[in-house]
């Protein structure tokens, strides 16, 4: 069964547990990035897990299979384990999200589409597109609002 634990304790263990969910969500979903680029920016998904203000881990029967985070309105993460997929995991994070934490606005990887889709179908638009992504690495990317 699927529980929601807003505010975990960021520990070690946790942390660990969460880059390897997002290591295997990226895997799965952003084919766009190769293994070398996905090398390159997993330093720095413990620093992003840690320094988001509100953090939300989806756990089945105690082991992290998805987590979320958000400050200021913002979803600045969403991450599903790909064996948790397809079965209203980001449906519950998101909804959660929006109702709890004032979640309005995300950014999406437009080579994404699977996720750009479910933003959509969420009742997100797009506002702005750009060419490169923050660190000016060409994956265009999507600014949505609810």
């Amino acid at each position: 069964m699927i529980k929601l634990c807003s505010k975990p304790q960021r520990t070690p263990e946790l942390i660990d547990q969460l880059v390897s969910v997002w290591e295997r969500s990226v895997r799965a979903t952003h084919a766009f990035l190769s293994e070398g680029e996905i090398a390159e920016i997993k330093p720095f998904v413990p620093q992003a897990i840690t320094g988001a203000e509100t953090l939300v881990v989806a756990k089945n029967n105690d082991t992290p299979v998805g987590f979320m985070g958000a400050q200021d309105g913002r979803l600045e993460m969403l991450f599903l384990d790909p064996g948790a997929r397809g079965q209203g995991l980001g449906r519950l994070l998101l909804t959660h999200g929006v109702k709890h934490l004032g979640v309005t606005e995300l950014t999406v990887n437009e080579q994404n589409p699977q996720a750009v889709g479910f933003y959509e179908h969420m009742g997100f638009t797009t506002y702005r597109r750009t060419e490169t992504d923050e660190e000016g690495r060409p994956y265009p990317l999507l600014y949505m609002r609810a």
